[in-house]
Parts: structure tokens; C-alpha cells; sequence
């Protein structure tokens, strides 16, 4: 037998893995999932809401695993969680308000105590004083605003007994080698089959739910993977139940080219229009107002207006989402910061909402000027240019000699004067004083 080389190796493990890149769990086709995907892709701004236990001791949602904290120990918030001014109605007013088409609400984080009432445990809302499914309440009200419903669930369980303990569970030792001593008499195949009639719950009983967080895969020594979520199962089920839905990709199925429909990078900005196999794939970035997804009261790193909406229009730009998290406080309300925010957001989306929906990344023929960001609709064909430094009065186009019928500042709606210059490019005639908006939109219709 001749002798294998070094390069025919390799050139046959990439061949291998394309293939396993190329597998899929359904037989649903591209055009079928852009069908699917369509109303999430045109509407590019979510709300995601982080609520639960933690937002008693209102320090980080990761408190219970960060402190180390016993079940017995973290039983006081469970005893304590009273949210007597819960009015979800005001919370998808305020979503909408601010620009939002969608909303996605933590139904049991990985804590493991549930908003919404389970059949299968007692660590629920309905058994706290409040005596309600909170997760019912949210839908009726956020689906009576026109917004769609997304639901997150924890993969994770800290307080569920068969959860085995990894690298994130509270009680996790100091010496790994503890870790086989510690797990005794835990039985991650129960946990499994906890987790998915929870989510056949979540599936079931809530009428129509158009997006689903599933969070998060870890694999490896001392982590959790798709094998111990029997993720193929589990996403299956799923798409059994509600067939319209989207899924996030942390299930630990990216071989899989339908094992998600949109990859979800957190609390950071993209370089680039996020690839896998070699293509572009959907995309959502989901971000905090501050450092913390949970209510967090002593935490000042809060974003200003202009951050939050630069978040917003770059995502857009680089044809994504933003799903911007709200932690409401242990008694039901939005934080006071999360409100002025929340406005900020709305006064800007009120007058230039045009520049986001339907938008997506500008096509390459299009040059971006300095300290601008480009945003494009391809159905009306009108290119936003988002003025992130005010400039003086004039303010050149590069390129676009030819290209522009028409210039208008979106947020009124008034004309912008403009000339072809002898380089090809368009010059534009500002007024000196910035319009008062945080970031002025200049809306050309193209040729």
C-alpha cells in the first residue's frame, strides 16, 4: 500500500467535514426557511427580558453559580419572590414604543426555577406568592401589542437534583477529581427527560410561539453537549409542535446546516456579516444595556442613547438583528435606566424606523463614508446613511455621481441639496446646526 501523504490527509479531512457541514435534519429548502425567516429578517429589533430569583439578590443572573450559592441557602429568594407590581401590558407598550417587533422572555433561566406552571416541578411562579403563570400573562399581553412571542429555556439546570455537576454548577469542586464523587446518584437521562416535557410544555400550551432560546452547550470535559440534551430529539420535537418557529444555535447542532436558523453572537459587535461553511448565515446579536442580563441595582456601566443606537444601526448593517435585554426588578417593574433607555431608543425609531426595517447591508457598489454607517432596503431600493459624527455643511457621497434622485433627512422628511462633483461624487448641502436627533438619517432614493 502506497504511503498516505501529509497533504492528501488533510485535503481528506476537509472533504469529511464539508460533508458533515452539509447534513441536514430536515428537508426543507433555502427558499422554504427564507420564507420562514422573512417577518424576523424584515423586523431586525427584539427585546429580550431577563426575570427571575435573581433579581432578588440583584447581582448578576450568574449569582447563584458566581457565589457558589446551596440550594438551601438561595431557597430565600424563592420564599421572597412577591411581583406585586407585574403588569406586562406596560412592559409590551414600552417594548413597542421603543421600536421593538419582538420580545423573547427568559421562562426558566439556569437557576432552574420556572415562570410559568409545570406539571413537572414545584419550582414555579404558581408557587410563590405572587400564585401566577407568569409566562401566560406575558403572552396575552405582548401578543395583544402585535408583537411577536419568543420564549428562552435554560438547557441548564442548577437546582434540578439528576442536573449533573459541571464546570458552571454552584457546587462544582476545586479538585476535578471530585467531580465523578460528587455526581453520584444523579441522572443526567431523568434531567433529559425533564427538560424535554418542559419544553414540550412551553410548545404546547401558549398558543402559536414564533421564536425559541434554547441556552447554551458547553462541550467537553466537565461541559454539556449536544448528547446530553439529545439536542437532534429535542430540536425535532420542536418543529413537530410549532413548525413556523425559529430556533437558536446553542444546541450544539452547527454541523448540521438546519441545526439553527440564526447564530447569536453576545455582547459584542460583529466585524463582519457572520459566516459558517463558508456563507453567510442570519444573525442576531444580543446585548445589555449594561454589563448584567438580570436586574443588577448597584451596576453603573450603562450604555448611553447614541451606543444603543449605534448597536442597533451597525447590526443592521451588517445585515443582523439586535436583541436588547431589559431586567426587570424583583417586583415587576423596568429599572428607571432601562426606561430612559427604552425612550432614547423610541424618540430615534419614531422618525427613522424607515432606515431599520426591512433594511440589511448596503450593496458593495455603495462606498461608506467616514464616521457613517449605511443601511439598505432592497424592496424600495433606498439607501439610509446614518451621520455618526455631524459633519460641517458639506458632506460628500463617494461614488454616487449618477446614482441618487432624490435626498431627504429622514427624520422630517425635508430636502438636502446636492451636486455631482468633477471626482464622481455627490456633494451635499447640510445646515450648519445638527438636526435635533441623536444620529440625523440622510434617506436617498436611488436612480
Amino acid at each position: 500500500m502506497k504511503k498516505i501523504t501529509l497533504g492528501f490527509l488533510t485535503l481528506l479531512l476537509l472533504l469529511v467535514g464539508q460533508l458533515q457541514a452539509q447534513q441536514k435534519l430536515t428537508n426543507e429548502t433555502d427558499a422554504q426557511k427564507e420564507q420562514r425567516m422573512a417577518w424576523w429578517l424584515n423586523d431586525r429589533f427584539g427585546m429580550f427580558i431577563h426575570w427571575g430569583l435573581y433579581s432578588l439578590p440583584a447581582r448578576h443572573e450568574w449569582v447563584k453559580s458566581r457565589e457558589r450559592i446551596t440550594d438551601s441557602a438561595y431557597q430565600k429568594y424563592f420564599d421572597n419572590f412577591n411581583p406585586d407590581l407585574y403588569n406586562p401590558r406596560e412592559w409590551a407598550r414600552m417594548a413597542k414604543a421603543a421600536g421593538m417587533k419582538y420580545a423573547v422572555l427568559t421562562t426558566k433561566h439556569h437557576e432552574g426555577f420556572c415562570l410559568f406552571d409545570s406539571k413537572f416541578t414545584d419550582y414555579k411562579s404558581t408557587n410563590t406568592a405572587i400564585k401566577k403563570d407568569l409566562v401566560k400573562e406575558w403572552v396575552e399581553a405582548f401578543r395583544a401589542e402585535g408583537l411577536k412571542i419568543g420564549f428562552y429555556y435554560s438547557l441548564i439546570d442548577w437546582h434540578h437534583p439528576d442536573f449533573t455537576i459541571d464546570q458552571h454548577h454552584p457546587q462544582r469542586p476545586n479538585n476535578p477529581a471530585d467531580y465523578e464523587k460528587l455526581n453520584k446518584g444523579r441522572d443526567m437521562a431523568k434531567y433529559r427527560t425533564y427538560l424535554h416535557n418542559q419544553v414540550k410544555e412551553l410548545m404546547t400550551n401558549y398558543g402559536k410561539i414564533d421564536i425559541l432560546w434554547l441556552d447554551f452547550s458547553y462541550p467537553g470535559e466537565h461541559g454539556k453537549g449536544h448528547e446530553d440534551w439529545d439536542s437532534k430529539n429535542l430540536l425535532a420535537m420542536v418543529r413537530k409542535l410549532q413548525p413556523g418557529i425559529l430556533v437558536d444555535d446553542r444546541l450544539d447542532l452547527n454541523n448540521y446546516d438546519d441545526g439553527f436558523d440564526f447564530v447569536t453572537p453576545e455582547q459584542y459587535k460583529v466585524s463582519e456579516w457572520p459566516m459558517r461553511n463558508g456563507k453567510r448565515v442570519h444573525w442576531e446579536t444580543c446585548q445589555t444595556f449594561s454589563g448584567s442580563w438580570g436586574y443588577y441595582r448597584d451596576e453603573t456601566s450603562w450604555k448611553d442613547n447614541k451606543q444603543l443606537l449605534v448597536l442597533l444601526i451597525e447590526s443592521v448593517s451588517k445585515g443582523g438583528n439586535l436583541l436588547l435585554n431589559v431586567g426587570p426588578t424583583s417586583r415587576g417593574l423596568f429599572d428607571y435606566r432601562a426606561n430612559k433607555a427604552l425612550n432614547g431608543m423610541g424618540d430615534w425609531m419614531t422618525v427613522n424606523s424607515r432606515a431599520i426595517y426591512g433594511c440589511t447591508q448596503a450593496p458593495a457598489e455603495f462606498k461608506t463614508p467616514d464616521n457613517c454607517l449605511l443601511t439598505y432596503n432592497p424592496t424600495t431600493k433606498r439607501l439610509y446613511v446614518h451621520l455618526l459624527d455631524y459633519p460641517l455643511q458639506r458632506f460628500d457621497l463617494p461614488g454616487m455621481k449618477g446614482k441618487i434622485k432624490y435626498a431627504q433627512f429622514l427624520h422630517d422628511g425635508s430636502e438636502i441639496k446636492m451636486r455631482a462633483t468633477d471626482k464622481g461624487d455627490v456633494a451635499m448641502e447640510l445646515p450648519v446646526l445638527k438636526p435635533n436627533v441623536e444620529i440625523p438619517v440622510i434617506e436617498l432614493v436611488l436612480q
